[in-house]
C-alpha cells in the first residue's frame, strides 16, 4: 500500500469517526463496533472515553499547537481562577461596625467570594491582607490566635482538611457534608454542587489541562469546544478504552508504575532544583544591614558622629527579611556581647550634617518585610533616649540642615568696609530662623534668603520680623541654602530706607587690593569695585591709582590672590576676566612687583628638601618648553646651590615629596607641570632609566625592655640616613604587647628593575655596616617593604623580578635576619605568634609560623595549624589578631561571623 493509499484511508477513517460524534459534547462515550471487523464481543469491549485533545492553529508553514490532557490518575493541582471576578461582598452592609471588624464576618465575606466557597489556608490569610489592608497576625493575632486555630474553633462554620491545607465555607452546618469531608481526603469536596453541566465539573472527577509551548493552566470543557473554530484549525482526538480502569493505588500517586531509575534521577532533578529555589530565595530575601553602634557616637553640631571613625562607628550585617524584628534584636544582641540595658532598633539616614534618626522600629512580630526596611538600610543601635549623655531628638520634623551663612565682618584694619565671610551651621528643621542671630551672637540683625540658591547672585530677601518666627522649613529651606546675616547697627545695611525687598547686593561686589609693591604710599589696602566679567587688567590699573603709586608700576606689576593663610599664590594674567581667574566676590588680592606670567610661561614655587615649611618656598618663572634637566640647573642657581648631585620631585596633594621626575629630557608642558605647583630640589643623583636606587634597613624585633634582641644592640646607631626609627612605648604600656620595631640604616643599594629578590639581597650583604652581623646567606635574610617607618608587605619569592613586584620609585626595604633559611612560596602565609603563659597577663617570646593557605584557606584551618605548631588540642586554643595601629584584638573565631567591619568612603 502507498503513502496516499494510507493518508486517504485516515482520511475516511476520521471523517467517519467525525461524523459519528455530530451532536455529542466529546466527553460522552463512543461506540467504535461498526469499524471493527470482528464485532462479536460485548458492546462494552468497544467503548472508549476521550481522554486527549491535540489543536493546531495556523498553516502549514507555521503555527501553535495546544494539548488538552484529561487529569484521570488526578496527580494535577486545579484551580481555576475566573476571568471576570465576582463583584466583591460591601463590608458596610453588615449590621453593624462590630461585625463588620469582626474576623468571623470577613473570613465568611472572603470566602463566598471564592469558587465553591473553598480557597487553600495560606491564600486565605493573603486575602485577608488584601482586603483591610492588614495582616492577621498583627490585627488579631493577639485577641484569637493563629489563623488555623481560629478555623477549627469555628467548625460549625469552616470546614479544614485532614492536613489543613483548605478550608471550606460550610452551608447550614450540614454535618454530612463534615464527616464525608473528614473520612476520606480525596473526597472531600465531593458534596459540592456541580457548577455546571458537562465534562468533569465535580471537583472529585478528572480535570482537563491546557498545555502549550509555555506553561500548564486548567480549562473547562467548554473553553476546549471553542477551540474548534476557524479555518485554519486542525485537530486530532485520542479515546482510552473505557474499561481500562487505573488501579486505586496510582490514584494521586505520580510515581505509581514509574522504573527506579528514572525515579532515582527525578529525585536528583528535584533535590537539584530544591536547593537551587532555596539558594534564589535566600538572594531575593537576604538585606544588607548598616548597623551605626549608639555608644561609638556622639552628638555634635546639631547631628550624630563617629568618635573616631567611621569604619570603628558602622558594622555590616546580612539578614534574610522574612524573620522578625526581634529576630533582628536577638542576632544583635549575640553579636554585640558587650551590651548592656535596653536596645533600641531606628532607622537613620545620612544627610549632609551627619546622621539623623528617623524611625524607631516596633514590633518584635513584624517581619524585616512588613516594616518596609530596604537593602543597605542605616540602622542606629542605641537605648532610645540619649547618646554620650545628650537626649537626641528623632524624627523628620527636626532633621539636621546645613546651612552657608555668609555675614558682613568688619576686617581686621578696622575699615568701614567689610568682608563677606561664609561659615557651616547646622540647624533642626523646626527651629525658627531667629535662631541663627542667636548662632552668630548678633542680638539684633536681619536675614536675608538667596532664593536663587547662589551666594552673590540675584533674588535675595530680606525676612521681616513676624516671619523670623516661623521654621527653617517653612521658609523653603534645605540643605545647601544660603543664608546673609547683617548687623542692624551696620552702617552699610542692605535695606532700603523704606524696608522693602531687596533683589540683589551688588553693593558688595568688590575685592581688596593690599600694596605689596614695598613703596610707602598713603594707602596700604583698597577697595576695588567689580563684576565677573571685569578684566584683571582694569583692577590693576585702578588699585594703582587708587593707591596713588608711581604709574611706572603699571608696566611692571601683577595681582596675586591671597589665600586664608596670608599666602601669596601664583600671579593672575592680565587679559583673565574674575571668572577665568576664578577669583570671587570678596577676595584679597595683593599688587606685587613684577610681571605676570605669559600664556607660555609657568610660574612655579620650589623648596630645598621634603621637608618644607610654610612660607619657605622660592618663586621662578619658566618657559613651559624647558627641560627638566634645565629647569633644575636654573632652581640651583637661583637658591645658591652647587653640585649636580640633585633631582627633582613634583609635590603631591598632602604636601608630601612625590614621584621624581626621571624624563630629565621631556619638558615640564609634556610632564603636565601647570602654574602654581611646587617642585623640591631632593639631593642625590636619579638612578639610570631600568634601575632602582633603593634605600636598605636592617629590621628585628625588640625584646620588651626596649632593647634589640641581636647583634645590633653594638651596632654604632647613628647614619647619614636618620639613624635608628623606633616605635616609642606608652607609659604603663603593659608587657603582653606586642614587641616595638627598631630600624637601622644600612645605606642605599642600585639594582636593576629585573633583578631578582635575592640578588637584591646580596647586593645588601656588601654594604660595610652589613659585615658585622655575620648573615650566612641570602636565604637567611627576609624581606620586608617599609611604610610609615615599620615593616609593611613581605616580599617571597627570591627568584621573582623586582619589577613584578610594582614596588615604585620611591620604595624602601628592610631586612630581618633568620635562623634559618627559608623560601616562601605564593601561598605561604607568614604569621607572627605569641603564646600567652597559662596564669599569668604575659607572653612567651615571639615565634614565626608558616602557614599555606593553599590547602584551606579558612578560620578552622588556621585554628588547626597554630594547634599542631604549638602542639595543643585545637579545641582548647583561642586565636587573635592584633592591629597594632589600633591597638586592638580581634578573635578568629568572630570571622565566622556574617558580620564584617569594613573600611567605606565618606559620603
Amino acid at each position: 500500500m502507498r503513502q496516499h493509499d494510507v493518508q486517504e484511508l485516515n482520511r475516511i477513517l476520521f471523517s467517519a469517526l467525525e461524523t459519528s460524534l455530530v451532536g455529542t459534547s466529546g466527553h460522552d462515550l463512543i461506540n467504535l463496533k461498526p469499524f471493527c471487523e470482528r464485532n462479536e464481543l460485548d458492546d462494552l469491549e468497544y467503548m472508549y472515553d476521550l481522554f486527549s485533545v491535540i489543536i493546531h492553529k495556523g498553516g502549514c508553514y507555521g503555527g501553535h499547537y495546544h494539548v488538552y490532557i484529561k487529569d484521570v490518575d488526578h496527580l494535577g493541582n486545579w484551580q481555576f481562577q475566573e476571568e471576570k471576578s465576582k463583584p466583591d461582598v460591601n463590608l458596610k452592609d453588615l449590621q453593624s461596625e462590630e461585625e463588620i471588624d469582626h474576623p468571623l464576618m470577613i473570613l465568611k465575606a472572603i470566602l463566598l467570594e471564592e469558587e465553591n466557597n473553598l480557597i487553600p489556608v495560606d491564600q486565605l490569610g493573603q486575602k485577608l491582607l488584601k482586603k483591610i489592608g492588614i495582616s492577621w497576625n498583627k490585627k488579631y493575632r493577639k485577641q484569637h490566635g493563629p489563623l488555623r486555630k481560629f478555623l477549627q474553633l469555628h467548625s460549625q462554620i469552616f470546614l479544614l482538611s485532614s492536613d489543613e491545607s483548605i478550608v471550606r465555607l460550610l452551608k447550614n452546618g450540614s454535618l454530612q457534608a463534615e464527616s464525608d469531608f473528614q473520612r476520606n481526603d480525596q473526597q472531600i469536596f465531593e458534596t459540592l454542587p456541580p457548577e455546571s453541566p458537562g465534562l468533569n465539573s465535580s471537583i472529585s472527577c478528572p480535570h482537563w489541562f491546557d498545555i502549550n509551548d509555555s506553561k500548564v493552566q486548567p480549562i473547562r470543557e467548554k473553553d476546549i469546544e471553542q477551540q474548534f473554530q476557524g479555518k485554519e484549525s486542525a485537530y486530532m482526538l485520542f479515546y482510552r478504552k473505557s474499561q481500562l480502569q487505573r488501579p486505586p493505588e496510582a490514584r494521586a500517586n505520580p510515581r505509581y508504575g514509574v522504573p527506579c531509575h528514572l525515579l532515582n534521577e527525578m529525585d536528583a532533578a528535584n533535590i537539584e532544583l530544591q536547593t537551587k529555589r532555596a539558594e534564589c530565595d535566600s538572594a531575593n530575601n537576604t538585606v544588607e544591614l548598616h548597623l551605626h553602634l549608639g555608644p561609638q557616637y556622639h552628638f555634635f553640631n546639631g547631628a550624630l558622629h563617629p568618635v573616631v571613625s567611621q569604619t570603628e562607628s558602622v558594622w555590616d550585617l546580612t539578614f534574610d527579611k522574612r524573620k522578625t524584628l526581634g529576630d533582628l534584636r536577638q542576632s544583635i544582641f549575640q553579636l554585640l556581647e558587650f551590651w548592656e540595658g535596653d536596645m533600641v532598633l531606628s532607622v537613620a539616614k545620612l544627610v549632609p550634617a551627619g546622621l539623623h534618626i528617623y524611625q524607631t522600629l516596633g514590633g518584635d512580630e513584624l517581619t524585616l518585610c512588613e516594616t518596609e526596611i530596604a537593602d543597605g538600610e542605616d540602622i542606629f543601635v542605641w537605648n532610645g533616649v540619649e547618646v554620650g549623655g545628650v537626649h537626641i531628638q528623632t524624627g523628620i520634623d527636626c532633621e539636621p540642615l546645613l546651612l552657608n551663612v555668609l555675614h558682613l565682618d568688619t576686617s581686621s584694619e578696622g575699615e568701614k568696609c567689610c568682608q563677606v565671610i561664609e561659615s557651616p551651621h547646622v540647624f533642626p528643621s523646626n527651629a525658627e530662623v531667629g535662631t541663627v542671630l542667636t548662632a552668630l551672637a548678633i542680638p539684633a540683625g536681619v536675614i536675608f534668603i538667596n532664593s536663587a540658591g547662589c551666594p552673590g547672585g540675584e533674588g535675595w530677601m530680606a525676612i521681616s520680623k513676624e516671619d523670623m518666627r516661623k521654621t527653617f522649613r517653612e521658609q523653603g529651606l534645605g540643605n545647601g541654602s544660603s543664608v546673609l546675616i547683617q548687623d542692624s547697627h551696620d552702617d552699610n545695611s542692605l535695606l532700603t530706607k523704606e524696608e522693602k525687598w531687596v533683589t540683589s547686593i551688588n553693593e558688595i561686589d568688590w575685592l581688596h587690593v593690599k600694596n605689596l609693591c614695598q613703596v610707602d604710599s598713603e594707602e596700604k589696602q583698597v577697595k576695588i569695585s567689580a563684576t565677573v566679567n571685569t578684566m584683571v587688567f582694569d583692577i590693576r590699573i585702578k588699585a594703582i591709582k587708587e593707591l596713588k603709586l608711581m604709574k611706572e608700576l603699571a608696566d611692571n606689576s601683577c595681582l596675586r590672590p591671597i589665600d586664608r593663610n596670608g599666602k601669596l599664590l601664583c600671579p593672575v594674567p592680565d587679559s583673565y576676566t574674575l571668572k577665568e581667574a576664578e577669583l570671587k566676590m570678596g577676595s584679597s588680592l595683593g599688587l606685587c612687583l613684577g610681571k605676570a606670567p605669559s600664556s607660555c610661561q609657568l610660574f612655579l614655587f620650589f623648596a630645598m628638601g621634603s621637608d618644607v615649611q610654610p612660607g619657605t618656598e622660592m618663586e621662578i618663572i619658566v618657559e613651559e618648553t624647558i627641560s627638566v634637566r634645565d629647569c633644575l640647573k636654573l632652581m640651583l642657581e637661583k637658591s645658591g646651590v652647587q653640585g649636580d648631585a640633585w633631582h627633582l620631585r613634583k609635590m603631591d596633594w598632602c604636601y608630601e615629596a612625590g614621584e621624581p621626575l626621571c624624563e630629565e629630557d621631556a619638558t615640564l608642558k609634556e610632564l603636565l607641570i601647570c602654574s602654581g605647583d611646587t617642585l623640591l630640589l631632593i639631593e642625590g643623583q636619579l638612578p639610570p632609566p631600568g634601575f632602582l636606587k633603593v634605600p636598605i634597613w636592617w629590621y628585628q624585633l625588640q625584646g620588651p625592655s626596649g632593647h634589640c634582641g641581636s647583634h645590633q644592640d653594638q651596632t654604632n646607631c647613628t647614619s647619614s640616613r636618620g639613624g635608628v626609627w623606633r616605635a616609642a612605648f606608652s607609659q604603663g604600656a603593659s608587657v603582653n604587647e606586642p614587641a616595638p620595631v627598631s630600624l637601622l640604616y644600612l645605606g642605599d643599594v642600585e639594582i636593576s628593575e629585573d633583578a631578582a629578590l635575592a640578588e637584591l639581597k646580596s647586593q645588601a650583604m656588601t654594604l660595610p655596616p652589613f659585615l658585622e652581623f655575620g648573615v650566612p646567606s641570602p636565604a637567611h635574610l627576609r624581606a620586608w617593604t617599609v611604610e610609615r617607618k615599620r615593616p609593611g608587605r613581605l616580599l617571597r619569592t627570591d627568584r621573582q623580578p623586582l619589577r613584578e613586584y610594582k614596588l615604585g620609585r620611591r620604595i624602601e626595604i628592610c631586612l630581618e635576619p633568620l635562623q634559618k633559611g627559608e623560601n616562601l612560596g605564593p601561598q605561604d602565609v607568614l604569621l607572627r605568634t605569641q603564646v600567652r603563659i597559662p596564669g599569668e597577663r604575659t607572653y612567651a617570646p615571639a615565634l614565626d609560623l608558616v602557614w599555606n593557605a593553599a590547602q584551606g584557606g579558612t578560620a578552622g584551618s588556621l585554628r588547626q595549624r597554630v594547634a599542631d605548631f604549638y602542639c595543643l588540642p585545637v579545641e582548647k586554643i583561642e586565636i587573635a589578631k592584633y592591629f597594632p595601629e589600633k591597638f586592638e584584638w580581634l578573635p578568629i573565631s568572630s570571622w565566622n561571623q556574617q558580620i564584617t567591619k569594613r573600611k567605606k568612603k565618606k559620603k
